[in-house]
C-alpha cells in the first residue's frame, strides 16, 4: 500500500479526490491518457504538478519531520521540473522492492528515490541521466565484535546476519560474494534495518555509505552501533552505484525533458549548494553516462 505523506493543499486534496473517484475501472494515470491520448508530460504540464514515488531513504528521497518531501532526489527534480513548467511533486511513500512495479502501474509517474542505474532495471523502465555516484559501506555494533569488513567475512560465518533494504543492490552484491539466502533478512525500509542491528536481529547492514552515515548520524552517539569505512569494490566489481529518476517505457518525450536540463543543471553552482548540505557535492558527481550504465 502507499500513502501520500505530503501537507494536503486544498488543490492537492482534490487532487487525491478525483484520482479516487476514477479508481473503479482504471488508475487515475491510465485515464487522461487513453481519453485524451494526452502524454504523462502533456498531462504534468496541464495539471501543474506529478506524482512521484519515493521510498523514505535519506538522505536519496524521504519526509522529514514536517511530512515534506526532501532528499537530493526530489530536491533536484524539484528545480528541474519548475524549469519545463511544472512547479509541484507529490510524493507516494513505497517500498523501494515495489517503485518499479507502482510506476509501471501507474501509481505515480516518476521515481525519485534515487534508485541505482542498473542493467536488469533498463529493460523495465526509463532512465535519465544519473545525478550522482557513491559507494557502499556496512554498520556493525560497536567495535565490530564479528570483525565484517567485507561480504566475503559475512558468508566465511554462516551464523552471521546481514540486513538489506528489499529490492536494493545489496543483497545481489551478497550472493555474488558467496553469502547465503538464509543469512539474508530483508527490510522494508535502511531505518526497519538498523532498528533491528540495534537490536540484535542482525549483525552487519549494508547500504550506499550516504544512507550508512546518515543512519549512525541519527541514531546518535550511545546507539551502539558504527559506520565501517565506505568501499568502492566488491571482489573485483565496481559497486559505485549512479542514481537517477525512473519513467515508464513509453514516457520518452518526460525522459528526455528532464535530461535536457539536467545536462546544464548537475554540477554547476547552483547544484552543489543545493545538495551540499544532504552530504552530496562536487566529489559523488556522476562518472558514466546511463547509456554507458545500462549497456554493461
Amino acid at each position: 500500500m502507499t500513502k501520500r505523506l505530503l501537507p494536503l493543499t486544498r488543490r492537492g486534496f482534490g487532487r487525491v479526490l478525483l484520482a479516487g473517484a476514477g479508481a473503479g475501472l482504471v488508475t487515475a494515470g491510465a485515464l487522461p491518457r487513453q481519453a485524451f491520448a494526452e502524454t504523462t508530460l502533456e498531462r504534468a504540464k496541464a495539471a501543474g504538478f506529478v506524482r512521484v514515488g519515493f521510498a523514505n531513504e535519506a538522505p536519496f528521497g524521504y519526509a522529514d519531520a514536517s511530512g515534506k518531501l526532501t532528499g537530493e532526489a526530489p530536491e533536484v527534480l524539484r528545480v528541474v521540473l519548475a524549469r519545463i513548467g511544472i512547479p509541484e511533486v507529490d510524493g507516494v511513500l513505497t517500498e523501494f522492492g515495489s517503485l518499479i512495479p507502482g510506476l509501471k502501474a501507474g501509481r505515480f509517474d516518476i521515481i525519485a528515490a534515487g534508485m541505482y542505474v542498473k542493467p536488469e532495471r533498463c529493460e523495465q523502465i526509463l532512465f535519465s541521466e544519473p545525478t550522482y555516484s557513491i559507494g557502499e559501506a556496512f554498520a556493525v555494533q560497536k567495535g565490530n565484535p564479528k570483525g565484517l569488513a567485507t561480504y566475503k567475512e559475512v558468508a566465511a560465518q554462516p551464523d552471521v546476519k546481514l540486513g538489506v533494504m528489499t529490492g536494493a543492490v545489496q543483497k545481489d552484491y551478497a550472493m555474488k560474494s558467496g553469502v547465503k539466502e538464509d543469512q539474508i533478512m530483508s527490510f522494508p525500509d535502511t531505518p526497519s534495518a538498523i532498528a533491528a542491528l540495534r537490536a540484535g536481529r542482525v549483525d552487519v547492514v549494508a547500504a550506499t555509505a550516504l544512507t550508512i552515515a546518515d543512519m549512525i548520524q541519527k541514531s546518535g552517539a550511545d546507539s551502539g552501533i558504527e559506520a565501517l569505512k565506505s568501499f568502492s569494490k566488491v571482489g573485483e566489481e565496481s559497486v559505485v552505484g549512479h542514481g537517477a529518476f525512473g519513467f515508464r517505457k513509453e514516457d520518452v518525450d518526460f525522459r528526455d525533458a528532464v535530461n535536457a536540463e539536467l545536462k546544464t543543471f548537475i554540477g554547476s553552482p547552483e547544484h552543489i549548494a543545493l545538495v551540499t548540505p544532504l552530504g552530496f557535492g562536487e566529489n559523488l558527481l556522476p562518472v558514466l553516462t546511463t547509456e554507458e550504465i545500462c549497456g554493461m
